[in-house]
């Protein structure tokens, strides 16, 4: 038997990119992580500059609940939070590749699990 096989929380630790909404991602990258996501902690570090020219606020707004637009190409980028946008961190792949790019552009690296875990958890915070 499979760790998916012998449950979906088992399945989520193995792998988090199996997950399809908001929340099982979270539980994901914080069983990645090892620890609880912190949202204040993903307020702070969605909101700093990381020694970089750019934060993720840069492009997704300070409050990640309206569209806003990317600072280098002025694309509109839809809200980041899931309450305000449903189709956000539904696909794993898409969330895994954002997140690797992103990341890169705004810390010069791949975001931790840790990492990962606060900003999903501060944006599954945010309500209409």
């Amino acid at each position: 038997m499979t760790a998916c096989a012998a449950g979906v929380a088992a399945c989520l630790v193995m792998n988090p990119a199996l997950a399809a909404t908001p929340a099982d991602q979270l539980a994901g990258y914080t069983a990645q992580a090892g620890a609880p996501a912190v949202p204040s902690r993903g307020q702070a570090f969605f909101t700093a500059r990381h020694g970089r020219e750019w934060s993720c606020a840069s492009c997704h707004g300070a409050v990640p609940t309206q569209a806003a637009r990317h600072a280098s190409t002025g694309k509109v980028i839809q809200p980041l939070a899931p309450a305000f946008n449903p189709e956000r961190f539904t696909d794993p792949a898409k969330t895994e590749k954002w997140f690797r790019r992103n990341c890169n552009d705004v810390l010069g690296r791949e975001c931790s699990a840790a990492e990962k875990a606060d900003v999903l958890g501060w944006l599954i915070t945010l309500k209409p």
